[in-house]
């Protein structure tokens, strides 16, 4: 065979990224010196491409074990902030890869932007709907995350069972397609009262949401049975209908093992402690 020039071209998340792969001249006569290299390449670039899809839950990880041990997250921030639109949905394809990457950037904005202005608190209510993360070339708000992504669309005062009305196109692409009620023992809004904040990742999303909803549970509730009643966080009456009503509530508790049965069992919402309580870690 004559002079042979192949080009490979793979297209990965960002389109500007080429990768060439030049294969020279071939004769069939003689053996390849240089497959085992060309074998290597193609090897690698494949390897990366696969990669690419948990970069974006590895880039979440990396922001909070950074807030953890207190060094500088700005490199990080600026990263998400001017990542592409089109890689943030193409990395993003599981709910696991959703809920484990949004957790991980809904946390660790919360200890960010809270340490820098804790006055910012005392009006959660603004605080929580107000535009200040960026992301995609987009900036989104604490709520955006929550409901409109994590909780796919339902409204922030709906008890869950009120869906948004007209969600944009960034929360139509991005939000979950199965929500989990156990993102609520995963969520850390800042206050005393909420769970602890874990690193989640994909590869063990369903392992650590178990762990994290049997450690809040069982430290936030209080069967008492001369009183044939449990307090639990106000979390389940705010949420009611992600836990399936009372009675899905009741299912879970007695699958955590705080109640013995779910018939004739009174619900006590406890308070909830607002007060400002940050860097609050967990190893999951």
């Amino acid at each position: 065979m004559g002079f042979v020039e192949r080009k490979l071209v793979l297209f990965r998340q960002n389109p500007h990224i080429i990768f060439y792969v030049n294969e020279s001249e071939y004769n069939r006569k003689q053996p390849c010196m240089n497959c085992k290299g060309l074998t290597l390449i193609l090897s690698l670039v494949f390897s990366f491409g696969n990669a690419q899809n948990n970069d974006l839950n590895t880039l979440s990880e990396d922001f909070l074990k950074k807030i953890k041990n207190g060094e500088d997250t700005r490199e990080i921030r600026q990263e998400l902030a001017n990542i592409e639109f089109e890689a943030l949905v193409s990395g993003l394809k599981t709910d696991e890869q959703k809920l484990a990457f949004w957790v991980n950037i809904y946390n660790a904005y919360i200890q960010v932007i809270l340490t820098r202005s804790p006055e910012l608190y005392e009006n959660r209510g603004n605080f929580f709907s107000k535009d200040q993360i960026g992301i995609a070339g987009n900036v989104i708000s604490f709520d955006k995350i929550e409901h409109g992504i994590i909780r796919r669309s339902q409204s922030k005062l709906g008890l869950g069972y009120v869906k948004k009305g007209f969600p944009d196109r960034f929360e139509r692409t991005l939000r979950v397609e199965n929500p989990d009620y156990r993102i609520h023992f995963a969520l850390n809004c800042g206050a005393k009262d909420c769970p602890p904040v874990g690193i989640y990742t994909p590869e063990k999303l369903n392992e650590q949401f178990a762990r994290s909803t049997a450690l809040f549970l069982k430290s936030s509730s209080k069967y008492v049975a001369t009183e044939n009643k449990v307090y639990i966080t106000s979390l389940f009456s705010w949420f009611r209908g992600d836990f399936g009503g009372k009675d899905g509530t009741k299912n879970i508790l007695k699958n955590q093992g705080i109640i013995p049965n779910t018939e004739d069992i009174d619900l006590e919402y406890k308070d909830y402690d607002w007060t400002l309580a940050l860097d609050n870690f967990i190893e999951l």
